[in-house]
């Protein structure tokens, strides 16, 4: 009896062990695996230290001194890997990444910057836009006291198609939708981006507030920037390769070219009493234009001096190309005066034109161009036709004003 006893300790002590052991093991599986994931993460062509930008310096002390934001190349390279964070937002969220293995954290982390609100389209679940806020406990870290002049409080970032999972249909829907009327004011996500543009303004002071998008996401934050204007709310605004191309448009091409054509056939025509007429009236109604202008121009004027969007195109993508497209002869503007920018020197945005010769469409409309060592920028002397015309309604007087003027 006394010696089975001494087996059953024995039998026990070895079950312990080969838990204990079996423990041991689990452990170091789950350590190899949470190494793997590492290791993939940091493989990752999307992890920031792979694909983000080489030499951009995260903020520091030297900042308080001269501050790296006032360098419009930085401004652009920083902003936009901001947006390529949202894209990263939507793909950790449907490859569902833990906050220890997603990737999109460290494209604002590295700039002293953190999340503050998701946008979600309500119609799938996916994230189409961000807000990012200035982290100043962050900053405290690397003795940045305070926020460097010029880096924004808040900044309102918009992605663009992602032709990946549950939401391709969706954002496949705002292109149709941008395509057919050349407007997304119809969209879930204007509305939202809209509210949520509108919240950091009059939190923070439209001045240290920010817009950004790519794409589709440049599109919306063009239109929900443009609808704050109107408001008299203006913010920074920078737009990367935003589309340019829509049915509506090129159906009033067709429109203007007929009118420019019908008028130059009017003016070979002879001429007679009830014709000189009407040019009197039109010259009346000049006139009457002129003098309004005299006395609104100011007004009338305020949104484009104030609101100016910086806009990234790239001549090889043929979504944006158009906004490269001047505003036409000078015959055609005498002939549409009325329809084209104020002549008071003025420029509606500031386009920025990447040449680099013949380039694939995935590789002129991407965004990763944008915080590239050998980007080579031109700023657009040339007025151009589409940024006019988007803009047109900030700079124009009011029918009401005028019909209330005449009254």
């Amino acid at each position: 009896m006394a010696k089975r006893g001494v087996e059953e300790v024995v039998v026990v002590a070895l079950e312990e062990k080969g838990g204990a052991m079996a423990v041991v093991v689990e452990e170091k599986e789950q350590k190899e695996e949470n190494e793997n994931e590492k290791e993939e993460e940091e493989a990752h062509p999307y992890a920031f230290h792979v694909s983000g930008p080489r030499n951009v310096a995260k903020p520091n002390w030297r900042d308080l001194i001269n501050s790296s934001w006032k360098d419009t190349n930085y401004k652009r390279s920083v902003i936009a890997c901001f947006i390529q964070a949202v894209y990263l937002l939507e793909l950790d969220r449907q490859e569902n990444r833990t906050v220890e293995t997603a990737l999109a954290p460290k494209w604002w982390m590295t700039f002293k910057y953190k999340l503050t609100q998701t946008l979600t389209d309500e119609r799938d679940g996916s994230i189409f836009g961000a807000v990012l806020e200035w982290d100043q406990s962050a900053a405290l870290a690397d003795f940045v006291l305070i926020r460097p002049s010029g880096a924004p409080k808040a900044v309102l970032v918009l992605r663009g198609t992602l032709l990946k999972g549950p939401t391709i249909r969706r954002d496949i829907e705002d292109d149709l939708r941008f395509l057919a009327w050349e407007s997304l004011k119809g969209s879930v996500r204007f509305k939202g981006a809209l509210e949520a543009l509108r919240t950091v303004a009059e939190r923070y002071g439209s001045s240290n507030v920010c817009i950004a998008g790519h794409s589709l996401g440049a599109g919306f934050a063009l239109q929900v920037g443009k609808a704050l204007a109107k408001e008299g709310i203006f913010v920074d605004a920078h737009l990367f390769n935003p589309p340019s191309i829509s049915i509506a448009m090129s159906l009033r091409n067709i429109g203007e070219k007929a009118g420019f054509a019908w008028k130059r056939l009017k003016s070979m025509l002879p001429s007679s009493s009830e014709p000189q007429a009407d040019c009197d009236e039109e010259i009346k109604d000049n006139s009457l234009k002129s003098w309004l202008g005299n006395i609104y121009g100011d007004k009338a004027s305020m949104g484009l001096k104030q609101w100016v969007p910086h806009l990234y195109v790239n001549n090889s993508d043929y979504i944006c190309c158009h906004y490269t497209d001047p505003e036409g002869t000078t015959e055609e503007n005498e002939a549409n005066k009325e329809n084209t920018s104020p002549t008071n020197g003025q420029v509606a945005a500031k386009l920025f034109v990447m040449s680099k010769g013949k380039q694939k469409f995935l590789e002129a409309h991407g965004l990763e161009q944008w915080w590239s060592d050998d980007l080579d920028l031109q700023l657009a002397i040339n007025k151009s036709k589409l940024i006019s015309r988007q803009l047109k309604s900030l700079y124009s007087l009011p029918a009401s004003q005028v019909t209330k003027r005449q009254g």
